[in-house]
């Protein structure tokens, strides 16, 4: 399994995202966050489809932090059941790597 991993998260707006890359940044469980301010969700909730602005972030992150950024993405996530994904990084500059490496908590 790859060491490296990106998670997307998606928020109401930008003031959550903005809120949440500052904690996990700050909390160094990323490296690194990148906000996209507008995007348009359509999704299943509660039996019908919706539809939505929000917000998208990836963090930069190493695997074995997955669990706590995934927790403290939900304590200041206002979502019952927030999108928080990690996906795996299987190849990059290897200097980027070792740098989100040298940026991370352990």
């Amino acid at each position: 399994m790859t060491e490296y991993v990106v998670v997307y998260v998606t928020a109401s707006d930008v003031k959550e995202a903005k809120k949440i890359a500052e904690a996990v940044v700050g909390e160094r469980l990323a490296a690194c966050a990148n906000i996209y301010p507008e995007i348009r969700s359509i999704y299943w909730w509660q039996g019908k489809v919706e539809e939505s602005g929000e917000s998208a972030l990836v963090l930069k992150t190493r695997r074995e932090l997955v669990p706590k950024v995934v927790e403290m993405v939900k304590r200041l996530h206002s979502y019952t059941v927030p999108c928080i994904v990690a996906l795996p990084i299987a190849e990059g500059n290897r200097e980027f790597l070792e740098w989100i490496k040298s940026e991370t908590g352990s």
